[in-house]
């Protein structure tokens, strides 16, 4: 088996721009959140890219790519359901989850190129993380 050099150039391109997407969000999570952050979230995207692009380049045909599409997509809520806790208070963890799936997304997208849907999805996250934790409602305690 050769190496493919122009292969390792594409590929770590695209790693590298899911790497680079996910950045904002975990920037917010890591100073906002008490769980997962600046490494999580890049891991998340940038493994989910990874998934899908040998995906692209081992199975033929759209069926095969979207079964591999849907494990990741299940796998993104099954780790996003462990950021969730729940105690006599109430339950916390569900934004980090929200997250964790929203940066595997990103790096769904990447591996498809589809670059404009990942810098959409990156913004949007970004500002409802940012933004409109002002407006949710806080607990007097």
């Amino acid at each position: 088996m050769e190496l493919n050099l122009s292969l390792i150039w594409y590929h770590s391109y695209q790693l590298g721009i899911a790497f680079l997407l996910a950045l904002p969000i975990a920037l917010n999570r890591e100073y906002k959140a008490h769980g997962a952050g600046m490494r999580t979230y890049p891991l998340v995207s940038i493994a989910c890219c990874a998934f899908m692009l040998v995906a692209r380049d081992v199975y033929d045909g759209d069926a095969a790519e979207a079964r591999v599409m849907y494990g990741i997509i299940t796998g993104m809520g099954f780790i996003g359901g462990g950021a969730i806790m729940k105690n006599d208070s109430g339950v916390s963890g569900t934004a980090s989850a929200a997250g964790i799936w929203l940066t595997g997304a990103i790096g769904l997208s990447v591996a498809y190129a589809r670059y404009e849907i990942a810098i959409v999805l990156t913004l949007m996250g970004f500002l409802i993380f940012q933004v409109v934790s002002f407006f949710k409602h806080k607990e007097k305690t």
